[in-house]
């Protein structure tokens, strides 16, 4: 038996996203956004599925945080709905949505729980998007006005703060691929919506320097690691475009100021053309406390110019193991992106804001949910993790991805990444072992491996 113990003081947390557990659509003055549209258009979410009752945590926060209690977790992330605190986007705030933040954040606090708040994670409202959405300049003013509501409302009350959740999500998925709501599929869209998305964080931050916040402020991207199959320089270059379209075209901007060159001219040669405005990269590059590190997958590929990808890239299956929604489990893949973040851009302090398995096992007949799969993963997930501190890497907390299974974006309902179980008919809640696996390591600060 070896035991790794983790440093005194990491944190262990559990996530989840306004949208995706939340429900309560319509009530207290709620607006929509660009998610209750995209749902709500036939052929774009499985099985037609919204997110009007998700797991219905707008009522029932108060038992789940008790079932957060019970995990020993330290912290809770979550997302603040844009439309639940300005309905229009840009007109009159609603304080009935800021009541619910409020009370949702005493419980916290109640329980003994830290809040980690995202003011983004993809729920636009829908009068925003009919103006043009992020493919509008005036939308970054916008969403200044709305992170200035949240910061004024709750300062004090918390301490870590997100701009963002996955800027490739808001633009490339969800404007270039389509996948995600608005469901565009321009390449040039991609790129400028992710530049927008960008300046609104710089703005963002510097916006939490004047105001004189107390606590800390960072973003959370989406990475992923795809080593090059061979040693060959033209599967090197794949390899690189591809992970570098998730991981340099967000992190190198907002940790140096600039944008990865050798990407800026590969998209400029598939005709999509980045627009720069005087002082944008200033404000890009404005200093943050900390970064969010979400990751599930990688894999391994090798250029192939016929391939049909954007980048000449092509997936060498190595016959990995997969989770129920199909992504590879590539463990390692999680040291190589940490490794490679204190390697370029040295000892920023690093939270894992999602780490996370999807395995769809429901109740067995003794009425507990044995997701074993899960269990394995996140154990070698969390091995990495401490070989990265082992390594000198910053890490300070680990947040599980998610606290409950919920409204799996364009999967809707089907695909579960919860620790504990819901039952969307009924919501009920059944704790999985991964959550009884997940207590203990909180709960003991070291992992049996």
């Amino acid at each position: 038996m070896t035991i790794v113990k983790f440093p005194d003081h990491f944190i262990w947390g559990a996530a989840t996203a306004a949208f995706q557990v939340e429900g309560a659509y319509k009530e207290d003055g709620r607006g929509m956004s660009i998610w209750d549209t995209f749902s709500r258009t036939p052929g774009k979410v499985f099985e037609g599925d919204n997110g009007d009752v998700a797991c219905d945590m707008y009522h029932l926060y108060p038992e789940d945080i008790k079932r957060m209690a019970d995990m020993g977790i330290r912290s809770y992330r979550f997302s603040v709905a844009w439309p639940r605190i300005i309905p229009d986007g840009s007109g009159a705030v609603n304080e009935k949505g800021l009541a619910f933040y409020h009370n949702l954040v005493d419980e916290l606090h109640k329980h003994g729980i830290e809040p980690m708040l995202t003011l983004y994670h993809w729920d636009l409202p829908q009068a925003l998007q009919d103006r043009g959405g992020w493919l509008n300049r005036e939308t970054i003013d916008h969403f200044v006005r709305y992170a200035e509501t949240v910061f004024n409302s709750l300062r004090g009350k918390v301490r870590f703060w997100a701009t963002f959740n996955e800027p490739w999500c808001i633009s490339f998925l969800s404007h270039y691929i389509g996948a995600h709501a608005p469901g565009m599929t321009e390449l040039q869209a991609g790129v400028d919506v992710a530049h927008h998305v960008l300046v609104a964080h710089g703005r963002t931050v510097q916006l939490f320097r004047k105001l004189g916040i107390e606590g800390q402020i960072g973003i959370a991207p989406n990475t992923e690691w795809q080593e090059p199959y061979s040693d060959k320089e033209e599967d090197i270059e794949a390899a690189y475009r591809r992970s570098g379209y998730l991981n340099e075209w967000f992190l190198r901007p907002v940790m140096t100021g600039k944008y990865p060159e050798k990407l800026v001219e590969w998209f400029r040669g598939k005709g999509a053309e980045l627009k720069i405005e005087e002082g944008d990269m200033e404000l890009i590059g404005s200093k943050i406390d900390f970064l969010g590190i979400n990751y599930y997958t990688g894999g391994v590929g090798r250029y192939n110019p016929d391939s049909g990808d954007l980048f000449d890239y092509e997936e060498v299956p190595m016959g990995w193991d997969k989770t129920d929604i199909g992504w590879n489990i590539y463990p390692q893949g999680l040291y190589n992106v940490l490794t490679y973040i204190k390697r370029e851009f040295g000892d920023i302090a690093i939270y894992i804001t999602e780490n996370g398995a999807c395995y769809n096992d429901g109740p067995s007949a003794d009425g507990k949910v044995h997701d074993t799969g899960r269990v394995e993963y996140l154990r070698k997930h969390v091995l990495q993790v401490h070989r990265a501190i082992e390594s000198g890497v910053n890490v300070k907390g680990y947040y599980c991805w998610s606290l409950m299974d919920n409204f799996e974006w364009a999967y809707g309902y089907s695909m579960r990444f919860g620790l504990i179980y819901v039952d969307y008919e009924t919501q009920e809640r059944i704790p999985k072992d991964s959550y009884r696996w997940y207590r203990k390591l909180a709960q003991l600060n070291w992992l049996e491996v």
